[in-house]
């Protein structure tokens, strides 16, 4: 992912926006009005952040590509499976913000989709064939329950995507050396998927650190992404103060960056 400034803000864009008429990326902590210890571009509405500060960080996003609010596309997340597809025009979209979900898929140009995140992995995905993109909301429970695999058939059973043909970039997250977890993550992988012996390395009894991205990786590879299309990263939000919110490294008192896909006809 290549560092790019639009307007106020800065973000992470995927490689793979080079071109074309989209755009797929991670936001960065700097650009916003929100004070310590959410300065500065917080939004995520799911935090202590005072609301009129999140809103307004979100307007200068928008404004930086000449949308409204109505454009943005986001849901309420509560780190499960369900999956929002959105295949019809809506002129206000405003409303699937309390609508439970963890990763959105539509076809409708025009829509910025996205995904709030502090140390979980965004999964950002484009058809350039069908024009379908999603975002996809990846901690632990989500990975260990299948939501990568589970987005993608969405993708190919709703719009007849081919998976060979997508293009997806896995974001900044809390990477390994800073994620150690205990019994119920250990459990939780191995009685789902997510390829536990793979990701996890034990350091002491009861506790694993874990690699979130890799294990993304993993899933999408299994999904059928084509290694030439995938695109990691690399970034860890616990690690890089400067540029990211961690939820674990401030012990909950931080913002949220948002990953995110745009793309017009």
């Amino acid at each position: 992912m290549n560092l790019t400034k639009y307007g106020k803000i800065s973000c992470l864009q995927a490689k793979w926006c080079e071109g074309q008429s989209l755009v797929a990326g991670v936001t960065t902590r700097n650009g916003g009005i929100s004070r310590p210890p959410y300065n500065s571009l917080n939004l995520g509405s799911n935090t202590e952040d005072a609301a009129y500060n999140v809103d307004a960080n979100r307007s200068t996003l928008l404004n930086a590509f000449d949308l409204s609010m109505h454009q943005l596309l986001l849901v309420k997340q509560v780190h499960g499976c369900d999956i929002l597809v959105v295949d019809k025009k809506n002129h206000d979209v405003s409303h699937f913000q309390d609508v439970e979900a963890d990763a959105i898929i539509s076809d409708q140009p025009g829509l910025m989709l996205g995904i709030t995140i502090a140390d979980c992995y965004p999964v950002l995905v484009f058809d350039p064939i069908k024009r379908v993109a999603a975002v996809i909301h990846v901690g632990w429970r989500g990975a260990s329950n299948g939501i990568i695999g589970k987005t993608i058939d969405a993708m190919q059973r709703e719009f007849g995507c081919d998976a060979a043909e997508l293009k997806v970039t896995v974001g900044p997250g809390i990477s390994a050396e800073r994620y150690v977890v205990g019994k119920e993550v250990r459990d939780a992988f191995r009685d789902g998927v997510g390829s536990w012996p793979q990701i996890a390395e034990e350091i002491e009894f009861g506790q694993w650190k874990v690699d979130l991205q890799l294990s993304c990786q993993l899933q999408l590879e299994a999904a059928g992404i084509a290694n030439k299309n995938l695109e990691l990263a690399n970034a860890c939000t616990w690690s890089q103060r400067e540029l990211f919110f961690s939820h674990r490294r401030d012990e909950g008192m931080t913002g949220r960056q948002m990953g995110f896909v745009l793309f017009n006809e």
